[in-house]
């Protein structure tokens, strides 16, 4: 087996070595010995072919009670060691190796000719929609720490260094660890929605807030270099969005005052960070030159544009008093130069810039300056505007409660006829329709009051409001009424989100409908967006299947807009892990449906994947980077739509797969309590996670479970099985039935072979030995029969995916990720084992100790680490 790239060996083993040291002197030479035994036999059992567990799973039964918990939390904390040299290896390497997106300007120039390619770059709208995660499992405060040793660890390498200088950094490094190991890893409370944003917004702070105009500057030294043009100042490829304080789909905790408090927030600090900038450019820009449109703002002024700062600088911190009086509740009134469109930022900003142009100090105007500008640009006067999300159930119950007071029938009874020409009929109306009192339902009473928020909130701290379940063209029209009705003054974009197997399917003829109405193309001004759902769909129906039935809805939706001369931006609601959408941007976005980009795509990051994609500068650099290229190469360069025997192929396939996992899932009578025994779904609860339950409903099956912590579950027993149920089947078919095609869609068509990239790395990071493991600890035996019916599944289909990949081997052409996993193994397989004795423990009649409960919450968080993508 390959080894490990020499700075990330050295990265890990450092970090294992201060952690070690750290574990010797907090909890004694005896523990620290325990654990060290319990690692080299890990590392023995699996460096050898067909070994014994035996032997480790005899020395974990036998630990002392007090020892479970220090040792879970050793294992656990060496596993987030690594993530951090991961992270801060792979963001070092991409900086060292050969600028990707460099090679495709050129390549692109080329091809396309430079005006061209400089006018889609200009144009690039790439949208990212920050969202709130219930299996993000580390605290905020661990958070930071881990960041400042991804920091520290830069600087290790840095061969300038002074003797002295690294011993400092290495000590800063060992108390970085320290301070992590005296942290109790474990929240008592469950983050608020507030919480969450705050979350979003310090991530924008510490990262995003220097590399989104680091990268700019990047791209613009870029096209100046080999297009021979720069870009205007205005240019901002990346916008971000929020769904924390937004998201009240199934979240009972997001309520109309928490969305009001959580954009006073954004408001807030956006107004303090803008103040903190003004004051370092106050610092820097003390000439005096200047033209005479800036003297006439500032007569007499020796220092004009420090003065303009400070005038600017005033503003933004009157902006910020008033946001916090009114978040502690204290109405005071709105000064009278209360900033409300990102316009009131610029404009004294832009008045610099042009005059230190004009009066020929092109290199000062360049310089900071221009970095202000463009984050006002990407991140306007609240940071990230607001996504509205609700169930499409909600206003239907509203309107439904409406109409029956008002005796005009009930609109659930009605039919989509009915209640189109009723919605359409009132939209088109001058006289309101909301009674100014009248009884309500709590539900309802929260739909009208969230819409009068939305309302009266300034446009550009709002973003979408999005209809999850939407399924039928009434859905987004009694959105628009109910806005309507609370005052809206601006057309909100209404998204339908499609998530089911039968909703994507049903999704072009809803989008077609809609389209058809006059009033509603007036509505949306020939601009849609519409919401592809991932989680839910893939639970549904599987994972080949739910990403086939994307594709093609992908497909239809854009010939229909073209149709109707529609601006269409696809929305994915990706999630981290293979199974609800998740994996490398290059591969997602490679594999569209050609025409599917055109310069814009929405999609949306959640919880853990901000932070590993976007949590240091270097990490958002580098993904901004990738997230460029891939939206070029598939605006300007998309690959062909799929041969029709292709297309014919996956259809069959995907039935195969349909069946076989709806028949294990929805079919088999032991599957609801297989995985209720199985996995530990029953003790998510036992960690104060996101703001959102972990069910729609407090009560229901498997059927009410969200598609997160579903995935969850069966990642922390290492079967994985969302992501690959029912893919041998179909892929048994093919290679059956119509070889050659197989082969010819896995050498020729990037949606199949990404497709098989990532079910190869879904299969690579499970464990069959483990799952088994957790069956015998746990499961009733009448229902081992199904386990073992599984696990062979899993094991045919990684002898069938080395056959088809023409390997011996899984991973064998991602020897670092191989490496990776081997070298995890050994730490995340003790914490497995244990998590299944304190499950038995915990279910069982016998009292569980404080310090048992703490470390069975502490193998939740060890295992996620160790398998890195965790829902």
């Amino acid at each position: 087996m390959s080894k490990l790239p020499d700075t990330l060996r050295d990265n890990v083993r450092l970090l294992g070595e201060l952690l070690g040291e750290t574990i010797h002197a907090h909890e004694g030479s005896e523990l620290f010995e325990k654990v060290e035994s319990i690692r080299k036999l890990g590392k023995a059992i699996n460096s050898a072919e067909n070994a014994d567990s035996a032997p480790l799973v005899k020395m974990l039964g036998d630990l002392n009670d007090a020892d479970v918990l220090p040792i879970v939390r050793a294992f656990s904390q060496f596993l987030n060691l690594a993530n951090i040299a991961d992270l801060e290896y792979f963001s070092s390497a991409e900086s060292e190796q050969e600028d990707g997106l460099k090679a495709m300007l050129l390549e692109f120039a080329s091809v396309h000719g430079k005006e061209k390619l400089a006018q889609v770059i200009r144009q690039l709208r790439i949208e990212l929609v920050l969202t709130a995660h219930p299996t993000e499992v580390t605290r905020r405060t661990l958070i930071r720490k881990y960041e400042n040793i991804s920091h520290a660890l830069s600087e290790v390498k840095n061969d300038n260094l002074l003797t002295f200088e690294k011993d400092k950094v290495r000590h800063r490094i060992h108390r970085l660890v320290e301070e992590i190991w005296t942290t109790d890893e474990i929240r008592t409370e469950r983050p608020t929605a507030q919480d969450e944003a705050k979350w979003g917004f310090a991530v924008i702070e510490n990262s995003l807030w220097q590399a989104v105009p680091d990268f700019i500057r990047h791209l613009d030294n870029l096209c100046r270099e080999h297009l021979g043009q720069s870009l205007p100042v205005d240019v901002q490829p990346f916008r971000f969005y929020s769904w924390m304080g937004g998201d009240r789909d199934g979240n009972p905790n997001v309520t109309h005052k928490v969305t009001r408090e959580v954009l006073l927030l954004g408001r807030k600090m956006a107004a303090e960070l803008y103040a903190s900038d003004a004051l370092e450019l106050a610092n820097d820009l003390s000439m005096a030159d200047a033209n005479d449109e800036l003297r006439a703002r500032f007569p007499n002024s020796r220092a004009p544009y420090r003065d303009a700062m400070f005038a600017l600088r005033k503003r933004l911190l009157a902006t910020a008093a008033w946001a916090d009086a009114r978040l502690q509740g204290r109405f005071t009134e709105a000064p009278e130069d209360l900033i409300v469109v990102r316009d009131d930022i610029l404009e004294l900003l832009m008045l610099c810039y042009k005059s230190l142009h004009d009066v020929g100090l092109p290199h000062i105007a360049s310089g900071p300056l221009v970095n202000t500008i463009r984050r006002v640009h990407c991140f306007g006067i609240n940071l990230v505007p607001l996504d509205v999300r609700q169930d499409g159930d909600r206003h239907v119950k509203a309107m439904d409660e409406l109409t029956q007071y008002l005796e005009l029938g009930s609109y659930r009874e009605w039919s989509e006829e009915e209640r189109q020409a009723f919605l359409l009929e009132q939209l088109s109306s001058k006289r309101p329709l909301l009674p100014a009192q009248w009884p309500k339902s709590d539900e309802t009473a929260e739909v009208l009051d969230t819409c009068k928020v939305v309302a009266n909130e300034p446009r550009e701290v709002l973003s979408h409001y999005i209809i999850s379940m939407a399924q039928q063209p009434s859905d987004v029209l009694v959105v628009a009424l109910l806005l309507k009705e609370s005052g809206m003054q601006w057309n909100m974009p209404i998204v339908p989100l499609f998530e089911t197997l039968d909703d994507l399917d049903r999704a072009p003829i809803v989008m077609d409908r809609l389209w058809q109405l006059p009033w509603y193309q007036q509505y949306c001004h020939k601009t849609q967006t519409v919401m592809i759902g991932y989680s839910d769909s893939a639970k549904d129906a599987g994972k080949l299947s739910a990403t086939w039935a994307q594709y093609k809805a992908q497909e239809k939706l854009v010939a229909l807009a073209e149709k109707y001369a529609t601006q269409l931006v696809l929305f994915h609601g990706r999630g981290g892990t293979i199974g609800r959408g998740g994996g490398p941007v290059e591969k997602a976005m490679s594999s569209q449906p050609p025409g599917s980009v055109k310069g814009r795509i929405r999609v949306t990051e959640q919880g853990e994947m901000i932070r590993y994609k976007f949590g240091v500068p270097r990490l958002a650099f580098s993904n901004f980077s990738a997230y460029v290229s891939a939206t070029l190469r598939s605006t300007l360069s998309p690959h062909a739509a799929p041969a029709q025997e292709w297309r014919d192929m996956m259809e069959l396939m995907a039935s195969q797969s349909v069946e076989a996992y709806r028949s294990v899932v929805r079919g088999h009578p032991s599957f609801v309590p297989y995985f209720r025994s199985l996995t530990p779904e029953q003790e998510l609860g036992l960690l104060a996670l996101g703001s959102r339950p972990a069910k729609r409903k407090v009560s229901g099956g498997v059927e009410s479970l969200r598609a997160i912590p579903w995935m969850f579950a069966w990642t922390q027993v290492r079967l994985n099985l969302p992501a690959w149920l029912g893919t041998r089947q179909a892929l048994e078919y093919g290679l059956k039935n119509h070889p050659a095609i197989l082969e010819d869609m896995i050498a020729n068509w990037p949606f199949f072979s990404s497709f098989l990239d990532l079910l190869e790395m879904v299969i690579g990071k499970a464990d069959r030995q483990i799952c088994a493991y957790y069956e015998q600890q746990l499961v009733p035996v009448e229902y081992h029969g199904l386990g073992e019916q599984l696990r062979a599944d899993l094991a045919a289909l990684e002898v069938l995916m080395n056959r088809i990949k023409k390997q011996t081997e899984l991973l064998s052409d991602e020897p670092i990720l191989r490496r990776s996993l081997a070298v995890r193994k050994p730490y995340v397989d003790p914490i497995n084992y244990l998590q299944a004795e304190l499950m038995k423990r915990y279910r069982s009649s016998e009292d569980i100790s404080p310090d048992l409960e703490r470390a069975l919450k502490v193998t939740m968080m060890g295992i996620a680490a160790g398998m890195r993508n965790t829902g």
